[in-house]
C-alpha cells in the first residue's frame, strides 16, 4: 500500500477533497438561488448544464495541457479559476453572465479531475488499486457531501453565500504547494500528443462500459446535487430538509467506497461493478413512494448512493487496470468527456421533464441511465467472450 502512504498522495487527495466541498456547495446553492429568484427546474437544469459544457469543451485538451504546463501547476490554476468564477456570482444575477461563469467553472474542474484521477491510478498496483482509488473517491465525496449541509446553513446569507463557497476552493492551495511532482508517466512526449486523436481511437473501443458507467454516475451526481432537492420539495419536504437528500446519497457513496473497493480486490472488479448497477436500477423506482416514509427514505438514499458511487469508482479502477502512461491519461480524458456530456445533457432533459411531466421524471431519467450502463456491461462481456472463442 505504498501509494496510500506517500506524501504526494495524501496532499493530492486533500486538495481535491477541498474542491469537492466547494463543488458540493456550489451546485445546490446555484439551484437554490435560482429557485428563490423565481426560476423553474428547467432553468436550473440549463444552468447546471453550462458547467458540464465547459468541461466537455476542454476534455480533449486535458492530457496536452498537463504535459505542457505540469500536473501540479495546472491544478493550481484550475483551483484559482473555480474560486474566481464562484465568487463572481455573488455580484450579479444576470443569467448570461452566470452561464459564462459556470462554463469557466466546469472547464477548470474537468482539467483538475482528469489529471487528479490519472495521477491517483499511477500510485497503485493491480492488487491495491481498488482500495487506493476508493480512498481518493471517499475523501472527495466526504467533503462533497458536506456541501449541501453548508448550503442549508448559509442559504439565507444573501450578501456573502457565493463568496464563502468560492473562498473554500482557495483552501486547497497549501496542500498543492506541498506536492513534489507528478508521476513521470503523466508527461507524455510531444510526439504522443501529436497523435492524440489516434490514442482516443485506440483507447475508446476498449472501455464502452467504463464510459457509460461514468456517464451514469455523472448524471446521478449532478442531478442529486442540483435537482434532487426540488424533487423532495415537490413531494412536500421542507426546503432545508430537501437539500439534505443529496447529503444522504453522498453519505452512502462516501462510507461504502472503501469496503466495496476491498470487495472488488477480493472477488473481482467486474462482478462488483455490474452488481452495483443492478442495485441502483432495482431500488431507484421505489424512491417516489419512499419519500412519504422517512424511516425508509433515508436508508434507501444511502444504499442507492453507495451503489451509484461504486459504478464510478470501479470505472476508474478499470482504467488503471487496462491502461498505462499516456494511454491512461487519454482514457481518463475520455472518462472526463463522458462525465461532461452526461452532466451537460442530463440536467436539461431532466429539468425540462420535471417542469412538464412532474418531479418523478427525475427518477425515470436516472433509471434509464442505470439500465444503459448494464446494457454496456453485457455488450462488453459478450464481445470479450467472442474474442476468446
Amino acid at each position: 500500500m505504498k501509494g496510500i502512504l506517500s506524501r504526494d498522495f495524501l496532499a493530492l487527495i486533500l486538495s481535491v477533497a477541498v474542491v469537492g466541498l466547494g463543488l458540493g456547495a456550489t451546485l445546490p446553492l446555484t439551484a437554490l438561488a435560482l429557485t428563490q429568484a423565481g426560476y423553474g427546474s428547467d432553468v436550473v437544469g440549463l444552468m447546471t448544464a453550462m458547467q458540464a459544457g465547459g468541461g466537455l469543451a476542454v476534455a480533449p485538451f486535458a492530457s496536452r495541457v498537463a504535459a505542457r504546463w505540469g500536473a501540479r501547476e495546472t491544478i493550481v490554476v484550475t483551483v484559482l479559476v473555480a474560486a474566481f468564477a464562484t465568487i463572481a456570482m455573488q455580484f450579479t444575477l444576470d443569467l448570461w453572465l452566470w452561464a459564462v461563469l459556470r462554463v469557466l467553472f466546469g472547464a477548470a474542474l474537468m482539467l483538475l479531475f482528469t489529471i487528479g484521477e490519472a495521477w491517483v491510478t499511477q500510485l497503485a498496483d493491480d492488487t491495491t488499486r481498488g482500495r487506493v482509488v476508493a480512498i481518493y473517491a471517499t475523501n472527495f465525496t466526504l467533503f462533497q457531501m458536506t456541501g449541501p449541509v453548508l448550503v442549508s446553513a448559509i442559504g439565507g446569507w444573501q450578501a456573502t453565500r457565493f463568496a464563502v463557497c468560492g473562498a473554500i476552493f482557495l483552501l486547497a492551495l497549501p496542500a498543492l504547494a506541498s506536492i513534489r511532482g507528478a508521476p513521470h508517466a503523466l508527461h507524455a512526449s510531444a510526439g504522443e500528443h501529436e497523435n492524440g486523436h489516434a490514442g482516443w481511437r485506440t483507447v475508446l473501443p476498449r472501455m464502452p462500459a467504463l464510459v457509460i458507467g461514468t456517464g451514469f454516475f455523472a448524471l446521478f451526481d449532478t442531478l442529486a446535487l442540483s435537482l434532487m432537492p426540488l424533487f423532495a420539495m415537490a413531494h412536500g419536504v421542507a426546503e432545508n430538509i430537501g437539500v439534505l437528500f443529496a447529503s444522504a446519497i453522498l453519505l452512502g457513496d462516501t462510507t461504502m467506497q472503501f469496503p466495496i473497493g476491498w470487495l472488488a480486490d477480493r472477488i473481482g472488479r467486474a462482478k462488483v461493478h455490474a452488481g452495483a448497477g443492478v442495485v441502483v436500477a432495482v431500488l431507484l423506482p421505489f424512491l417516489p413512494w419512499a419519500v412519504e416514509y422517512p424511516w425508509i427514505c433515508w436508508p434507501l438514499l444511502f444504499v442507492i448512493g453507495a451503489a451509484a458511487g461504486s459504478v464510478y469508482t470501479l470505472s476508474i479502477v478499470a482504467c488503471g487496470e487496462r491502461f498505462r502512461g499516456p494511454s491512461l491519461v487519454s482514457a481518463t480524458a475520455i472518462v472526463g468527456a463522458s462525465w461532461s456530456a452526461a452532466s451537460f445533457g442530463g440536467p436539461i432533459v431532466a429539468g425540462t421533464l420535471m417542469q412538464r411531466v412532474g418531479a418523478d421524471a427525475l427518477v425515470g431519467v436516472l433509471v434509464m441511465a442505470a439500465v444503459a450502463f448494464l446494457a454496456a456491461v453485457w455488450w462488453e462481456r459478450r464481445a470479450a467472450t467472442s474474442v476468446s472463442d
